[in-house]
């Protein structure tokens, strides 16, 4: 089993550069929330090269559980050839603050106490995020224009707040399956973080790496993993099936599982295994805290000061982003004035399928990306090949 992870690992796309960035050394990085952080570390993985005229670079942002290697777990849609094109572009991925791959966060040292942050860190934002990348690229990078930033789920929240609060350095934001949360997106990451707060071994956050709230985080995934996939999948992959994973019977002992059980279990042991508990707290918490008017008075006024061309991109099944709010914020910011439109993803993978309809993800944003700004889409091809796929709505965005 090990050889063959081995083997799955030396198939993806290595990067052509990685490194960390230290911001925030001779004072605080101030947070939204009041807090500050110092110093500030962002690491960053880099795909392709820049061109002289320094214009061909492309942001990629990670969801929630990503890291700044897109094409660990974009591959097929970032390298050679493909719609985000490693021979064409410098793409870059980021780590968010707050996350455990790489970037500060809670196990963090924190130099005021000398001990990691803990449950300690401080509350971090969507804007956050995105003014700590931009740092990294002005000064780090020297990039001061962006081609592209597009992100999936809290990449896609990412990807709009640059279109927001760097609307010069912007030309195209692609925002798959993003939107401020629902009330009912609100309450799935409540529970999610009650699940790890009430796991003793949590302890207020200051657990040691070894020994951390492994049943509340792994019940943490469980919730999450319901709230990506659709009914249907959940239908056709397990139906009412025994669990497959052992020789179970759920007619037989309360300890005995049906299939779907088995899979949310299995989901939640792995994530575990990659994962910190403490991460997962801050990163769904910045999550809950996106809100365009945050800043501007008013989500009008945000979205006017968008220039960049906007693609927002609904999947038919996902019930956490549910495609109508897509395609009614669609409709809020092209009548705010922005070069707005929506397209829809017919899926049944749910949330996840920016992860998993690879395919159908690629005809989409790649005429996207090779159109100049100003013009609309020509269809290709591809994107023909793939429209019974597809569902354009909102008419006239």
């Amino acid at each position: 089993m090990a050889n063959q992870k081995e083997q799955e690992k030396s198939t993806l796309l290595q990067p052509a550069a990685e490194d960390s960035f230290t911001l925030a050394q001779g004072g605080p990085f101030p947070l939204a929330s009041g807090g500050s952080l110092r110093p500030l570390t962002l690491r960053y993985a880099l795909y392709g090269s820049l061109n002289q005229a320094r214009d061909n670079a492309i942001l990629v942002c990670h969801a929630l559980s990503g890291s700044a290697r897109v094409a660990d777990w974009w591959l097929g849609v970032v390298g050679p050839g493909c719609a985000i094109d490693t021979e064409r572009y410098c793409i870059i991925g980021i780590n968010v603050i707050g996350s455990c791959y790489g970037s500060t966060g809670p196990a963090s040292l924190n130099v005021e106490t000398g001990k990691p942050y803990g449950g300690g860190f401080p509350l971090v934002t969507i804007r956050d995020m995105v003014r700590a990348q931009a740092e990294l690229l002005r000064h780090k990078l020297g990039i001061e224009h962006l081609h592209t930033v597009i992100g999936g789920s809290l990449g896609g929240m990412q990807a709009l707040q640059w279109a927001v609060d760097y609307p010069e350095a912007v030309e195209r934001c692609i925002a798959i399956g993003a939107t401020p949360l629902s009330a009912m997106g609100l309450a799935l990451n409540h529970l999610q973080r009650v699940a790890i707060q009430y796991d003793p071994a949590w302890s207020g956050g200051e657990y040691s790496p070894d020994r951390g709230p492994a049943v509340g985080l792994s019940l943490a995934r469980g919730i999450a993993m319901c709230s990506y996939k659709s009914a249907e999948l959940f239908d056709e992959r397990f139906a009412r099936r025994p669990n497959q994973r052992g020789s179970e019977d759920p007619h037989r002992s309360l300890a005995e599982r049906f299939d779907v059980a088995g899979y949310l279990d299995y989901q939640g042991k792995m994530f575990v295994n990659r994962f910190d508990a403490n991460t997962y707290l801050a990163l769904s918490k910045a999550m809950d805290t996106f809100d365009f008017h945050i800043g501007y008075g008013s989500e009008e006024a945000a979205f006017q000061r968008i220039r960049a061309r906007v693609l927002l991109l609904g999947i038919s099944s996902d019930w956490l982003f549910p495609p109508n709010d897509v395609c009614k914020l669609a409709h809020r910011m092209a009548s705010a004035g922005v070069n707005a439109r929506y397209l829809e993803l017919q899926s049944g993978h749910g949330h996840d399928a920016f992860l998993a309809e690879l395919d159908s993800v690629r005809a989409i944003i790649a005429p996207e990306i090779e159109t100049p700004i100003g013009e609309r889409n020509t269809p290709t091809p591809e994107f023909l090949q793939m429209i019974s796929q597809l569902k354009g709505s909102c008419d006239g965005v």
